[in-house]
């Protein structure tokens, strides 16, 4: 049987939806970890940054941390994250990038997708971050 273990962080947002921040699968010698999207919300459910992508960005890295930290990963364990920008343009790619070199500070970094969107789940979001990591056991 495969050993799943569901985890939402206490420093991450509380959110009234059904879904856990974290989710954590035990692959024998290994364990992967699947992070629900973070966005600039602290843990009192407060937007960070309303109107500001780089202030955005930045909250929703720092939330990613959080929630790895939360199963005993680092930025250095991911190897997939999917950055959804809200009305994405091209000049919003280094305020992005600044914020993503603030946590992701290896050189080896994971493999990415940015996608621009129309709307995220929240009014005034801009920026929502998903992730996939692996660590041994």
């Amino acid at each position: 049987m495969i050993e799943k273990d569901f985890i939402n962080p206490n420093d991450l947002p509380k959110w009234e939806q059904s879904f856990s921040q974290v989710v954590m699968v035990d692959n024998g010698d290994s364990r992967t970890i699947y992070l629900s999207g973070q966005v600039s919300m602290d843990k009192d459910n407060q937007l960070i940054g309303a109107n500001d992508l780089a202030t955005q960005a930045n909250q929703a890295f720092q939330n990613v941390k959080t929630a790895l930290a939360s199963a005993g990963a680092v930025p250095e364990d991911v190897v997939k994250i999917n950055i959804y920008v809200k009305d994405y343009r091209f000049s919003d790619a280094e305020c992005i990038s600044e914020a993503f070199r603030k946590v992701f500070t290896q050189k080896k970094l994971p493999a990415s997708t940015w996608l621009g969107v129309q709307s995220l789940a929240l009014d005034g979001l801009l920026i929502e971050i998903d992730a996939i990591a692996i660590i041994s056991i």
